[in-house]
């Protein structure tokens, strides 16, 4: 049997199990704004959501602002797909948003970290985490009134009883990288 552990060499070290949960954070280039205004947003949204529907991983939720983005998905049963998948999502919106800008060659994303989620508490506060991004970066007042993730989705689509245990599961004391600083849509 083959080990479910794979590794590539990175520091640090990616692990890969098939139909597992991610939790996945990627920040721009020393934290600039690439993607400020709502045309930039719904580019970097559209581009998630295809990207990671084309690398057949099922995205669980996620939330996308102007230099950086989270978003969870459980894994196929080729979990090395990812760093292919975030390569591709990377390479799309740079190409996309330089064309905008006009220049050629910058590059805008900086790494991206991931997580393999092995317990279900973890995962509950991740992906309560993940939808109230939008409030811990003083965005907006509640989740779903952010268009670019995927609370507003969860809220009128989720059953009120799993939504709500969901949202009782804290989020303030996870460690996950998002030192980054608000910008206005």
């Amino acid at each position: 049997m083959e080990n479910p552990f794979h590794r590539w060499p990175h520091r640090p070290a990616h692990f890969f199990v098939p139909n597992t949960m991610y939790i996945v954070t990627s920040s721009t280039v020393n934290k600039k704004h690439f993607f400020k205004g709502s045309d930039r947003l719904a580019l970097l949204c559209d581009a998630l959501l295809e990207v990671v529907a084309a690398y057949g991983w099922a995205l669980q939720a996620w939330s996308v602002f102007s230099n950086h983005y989270h978003f969870i998905a459980q894994s196929p049963d080729d979990a090395t797909t990812l760093k292919k998948m975030i390569q591709r999502l990377h390479s799309q919106t740079s190409r996309l948003v330089n064309r905008r800008d006009g220049v050629s060659g910058r590059r805008v994303w900086f790494q991206y970290w991931d997580t393999c989620l092995t317990s279900e508490k973890s995962y509950y506060a991740r992906l309560n985490y993940v939808h109230n991004n939008p409030v811990k970066h003083g965005l907006v007042q509640l989740a779903e009134q952010y268009s670019y993730c995927s609370a507003g989705w969860f809220k009128a689509n989720a059953d009120a009883a799993f939504r709500h245990y969901v949202e009782s599961f804290p989020y303030d004391r996870i460690s996950i990288r998002d030192d980054f600083a608000p910008a206005e849509c």
